[in-house]
């Protein structure tokens, strides 16, 4: 009896070991790969510019004028950025166009009836994981230009001005041949196939503690 209970001890001992090395395993796997998918998301965030508008609030109302200023701020500043070779570029564009874009903003919230201050600025801004057509960006920080309609606490629009994915057919937000071509040219082979494939950071959950108390319960 003495004896089967040592060998039981011996097994559950073996088996702890075997789980806290499988874990150690798993967590050093997981952190490389947070490591690598932080770095290609940098890579991401160094060749594009998001675009982001905020509406006042989630009253029909307010979101309905967040699109209208949307619409005219995609409109006016298409000219300007279709052309544009890289992301340096491009933002000297939006800093010379940052007046343009509020009084823009300011004239169609005039025009419908409304007094909201406007805040344009580009700056990088926090964004979690968004999908835009095929592609899917991983979350971080992102330079984007903004746009805060009045309070800014209602749902936001957003596109990827640059390049310009916006100003292909974003109600439906698909990105054409044209649109995918200047990300792959921009973005290194494994960045371009992390947003193509949707290759997301993940996190790896081990329930360690419950194994144990199963062990030696």
């Amino acid at each position: 009896m003495v004896h089967t209970n040592q060998s039981n001890n011996q097994m559950r001992i073996l088996f702890l070991l075997v789980l806290l090395t499988s874990s150690w395993v798993l967590t050093q796997v997981a952190q490389i790969h947070a490591t690598n998918s932080d770095k290609v998301q940098e890579g991401i965030a160094n060749e594009i510019i998001r675009f982001h508008v905020v509406a006042n609030s989630d009253s029909d109302e307010d979101q309905q004028l967040k699109y209208l200023v949307k619409d005219a701020l995609v409109q006016s500043l298409h000219p300007y950025l279709k052309d544009a070779k890289n992301v340096d570029e491009s933002q000297d564009i939006i800093s010379n166009l940052l007046p343009l874009i509020q009084n823009t903003a300011a004239h169609v919230i005039e025009e419908n009836g409304y007094k909201y201050p406007i805040t344009a600025s580009l700056s990088p801004f926090y964004f979690p994981m968004k999908i835009y057509g095929d592609y899917t960006f991983p979350p971080g920080y992102y330079e984007a230009l903004q746009v805060r309609i009045g309070k800014g606490e209602g749902k936001n629009w957003w596109c990827v001005m640059f390049p310009p994915l916006c100003f292909v057919d974003e109600t439906y937000s698909i990105v054409d041949e044209e649109g995918e071509e200047k990300l792959e040219c921009l973005l290194s082979e494994e960045e371009f196939e992390a947003l193509k494939n949707k290759k997301l950071p993940i996190k790896i959950r081990i329930k360690i503690i419950d194994y144990i108390k199963k062990l030696f319960s």
